[in-house]
């Protein structure tokens, strides 16, 4: 007999009644140290009281009122995130499988009005993604996302991921635009080097092809700066952010330059719930904190104390694990051992983490975890190492 909740999640057999901080309480009151952060959503931890205040604050004023009306809660989110990125322009949605939606909008319609429709095309890359809509796995194209939902929606090309060649090979006339994580998330923790995201936007210039980053799993200050691609010092033209920014509240965006968006006008796109004062304030006081500057060298600080842990524990347990990937507080370790009994096995020492594809364990922690639970982080997965060892 099929349950209540749709059985489409293979969920873990625990249940958490509360969070503090980088911790997270299960219904025996047992206490679980959270690297996961809801998939990288929980930006700064579980309960902040800033985020607290600002929605407790925001929920006895004014829920919603739908975007029949200006929305000043959310015209203040839109100035922080022009003001802190190349962004002209932001569009509100309820999360990052939205947001993929109207980047793949906005970039056909981009070339339908200068008079190119014919410029259909998106080219996507192996590992990738994007998010559960059609669209979406289109755009991914993995067995596990889209078998059984066909027909497809058509005009996307996959391409193996870091292969120059076929990439410059597979642009022509009628391409639209490239969509790229800098950081793959699901796909293993792998990131673009700097200078293929450079060389990256050098092409798409020269062929007047929309540049479109998904930062949803790695922006909002994960790298150590408010987005990943900030590090190889290029600027996409539409870019997609979720997850981090409404620190557990769903929200997404869109953010583009003004001319990538100059098809999108009144009636080509819209949302119900997208942008409403409960969502945009929780979402601005989340950019205020992670925004900062001495926030974020404090991830890159953090970063560097994990990683060099992590490589620890990579050379005290060859048989578990293979090697250490990521950047800033998006890292993972390729394993040896199943990545799902290493999940598993995590359960026992009270420690929560992610799997990934290609046999990767992600870490996700709030990016303000304390050095002191980073190291507690380190000492529970080394025990767990030595739990899969005595398996093997």
């Amino acid at each position: 007999m099929i349950p209540a909740v749709l059985p489409t999640y293979n969920r873990a057999p625990l249940a958490f009644v509360k969070g503090e901080g980088s911790w997270l309480i299960a219904e025996d009151g047992s206490r679980y140290l959270d690297l996961g952060a809801g998939i990288a959503v929980n930006a700064l931890g579980h309960a902040h009281p800033a985020l607290v205040k600002a929605i407790s604050d925001q929920a006895a004023k004014l829920w919603h009122v739908s975007n029949l009306y200006r929305i000043p809660e959310q015209e203040k989110l839109a100035e922080m995130l022009v003001d802190k990125t190349f962004a002209d322009t932001v569009f509100f949605t309820n999360s990052g499988t939205e947001a993929a939606e109207l980047a793949i909008k906005m970039a056909r319609k981009y070339h339908y009005t200068n008079n190119q429709p014919e410029r259909i095309q998106i080219i996507a890359f192996e590992g990738a993604f994007h998010g559960r809509s059609t669209g979406a796995i289109a755009a991914a194209g993995s067995e596990k996302m889209v078998k059984g939902f066909g027909p497809l929606m058509p005009g996307f090309t996959l391409l193996p991921w870091g292969d120059h060649d076929a990439l410059r090979a597979a642009l022509t006339n009628q391409t639209c635009a490239v969509i790229i994580e800098p950081v793959q998330g699901e796909g293993g923790i792998r990131a673009v080097p700097d200078q293929c995201l450079k060389g990256l936007r050098d092409l798409c210039d020269e062929t007047g092809t929309l540049l479109i980053f998904d930062e949803v799993q790695c922006g909002m200050g994960r790298t150590g700066k408010l987005f990943a691609h900030e590090w190889s010092g290029i600027t996409p033209d539409i870019m997609m952010v979720a997850k981090g920014i409404g620190g557990g509240f769903p929200l997404g965006a869109v953010l583009a330059t003004e001319a990538a968006a100059k098809g999108m006008v009144a009636g080509s796109h819209g949302s119900t719930y997208g942008g409403n004062p409960l969502g945009c304030t929780v979402g601005a006081a989340v950019m205020e904190i992670v925004s900062d500057d001495a926030f974020l060298d404090a991830v890159s600080r953090k970063s560097a104390q994990f990683r060099q842990g992590l490589e620890g524990l990579v050379a005290a347990h060859p048989q578990v694990f293979e090697a250490v990937r990521g950047q800033g507080l998006i890292l993972g370790l390729k394993c040896k051992a199943s990545n799902l009994d290493i999940v598993k096995a995590g359960y026992a020492e009270h420690l929560l983490s992610v799997p990934a594809a290609d046999n990767v364990l992600r870490l996700l922690p709030a990016l303000n975890i304390e050095e002191t639970e980073i190291s507690e982080a380190l000492a529970r997965l080394d025990r767990t190492a030595t739990r899969i060892e005595a398996s093997l």
